[in-house]
């Protein structure tokens, strides 16, 4: 059997040329070391550095409270561990809202700190200003509209966005507004399929859905979701491939048992002394409890 092709680096260049080609794109929210490694190997596109990570990594009820600081310490592990994949950072809570000096400031940290090579920013036309100064400094940026948690009070929570045709115009202005800026990319999470489609239609870059519907140019999808890690919460667009709660569940409860019934460890994962040596530990110890067990134990073995 033939061996695989070499797998290329995934650089914005690739993505625009699975856009035109029609092959959809695979996004995938990672914060650990080993998913970005098996996600890279299997050929993930996009490997993003989502603050929900702060969530389940350290038990955040929100995102708004992962710190720059979280995000860079994830950041830095998803880049030990992939090769091809393309490493992006997603801004956290507060990182460039305030001034496009701020912006480029945090924005380059994660280049220069975490080798990070495309940035996403949450927001909407109001954050242009930002945005465009992140990638005018040369850093790459992927535009996120619709559900932004970083706004959640001013969009009325977890909800859709663009269920209204006011609401829709909106989120098409904000994407317009952020490819105006030069984002290489926008992001559609929660909004109606119709937005999203609209926009993939229209826009001249990738658009990604995060429970957008299927009419986009890619999928993003949060890593924890597949496997049911976050069980305060399942979002109606998330799809669980493998539930390893109850497996977990399962093999710690197994563990347990295995230690108060004196199982684990067993002789196979444990290291001896061979006899000789302990019993001259034992003797210079004046263990007598232990050098009796062991010469009766030499003695069933000569």
């Amino acid at each position: 059997m033939a061996e695989a092709p070499a797998r290329r680096k995934v650089t914005i260049n690739t993505l625009n040329a699975k856009m035109k080609k029609g092959e959809p794109i695979t996004q995938l929210a990672a914060y650990d070391y080993r998913t970005a490694v098996v996600a890279d190997r299997l050929g993930i596109d996009i490997l993003c550095v989502s603050d929900t990570g702060g969530m389940i990594l350290f038990g955040h009820q929100s995102t708004v409270k992962v710190s720059f600081d979280e995000v860079m310490m994830m950041s830095q592990a998803i880049d030990r561990g992939s090769k091809h994949g393309l490493r992006m950072v997603d801004m956290p809570y507060w990182s460039f809202h305030v001034s496009p000096e701020q912006a480029v400031e945090n924005a380059g940290r994660f280049v220069h700190e975490a080798n990070a090579e495309v940035m996403k920013c949450e927001g909407n036309k109001y954050h242009a200003k930002n945005i465009e100064a992140i990638i005018r400094a040369g850093i790459p940026v992927q535009g996120h509209i619709g559900i932004t948690p970083m706004r959640m009070p001013q969009i009325g929570g977890f909800v859709a966005q663009g269920k209204t045709a006011k609401r829709a115009k909106e989120m098409v202005e904000d994407a317009k507004a952020m490819v105006d800026a030069g984002c290489f990319s926008i992001l559609c999470e929660v909004t109606t399929s119709e937005v999203a489609e609209y926009l993939a239609e229209t826009l001249p870059v990738p658009v990604i859905s995060l429970g957008a519907g299927n009419c986009a140019h890619g999928v993003h999808i949060i890593s924890s979701d597949l496997f049911h890690l976050w069980e305060e919460h399942v979002p109606r667009h998330s799809r669980i491939y493998t539930d390893l709660i109850p497996i977990m569940e399962d093999v710690f409860t197994r563990y347990m048992n295995d230690v108060k019934t004196r199982n684990y460890p067993g002789e196979k994962e444990t290291v001896f002394m061979n006899p000789e040596e302990a019993i001259a530990f034992a003797t210079d110890m004046k263990w007598e409890r232990k050098v009796d067990e062991l010469k009766s134990a030499k003695k069933k073995t000569a």
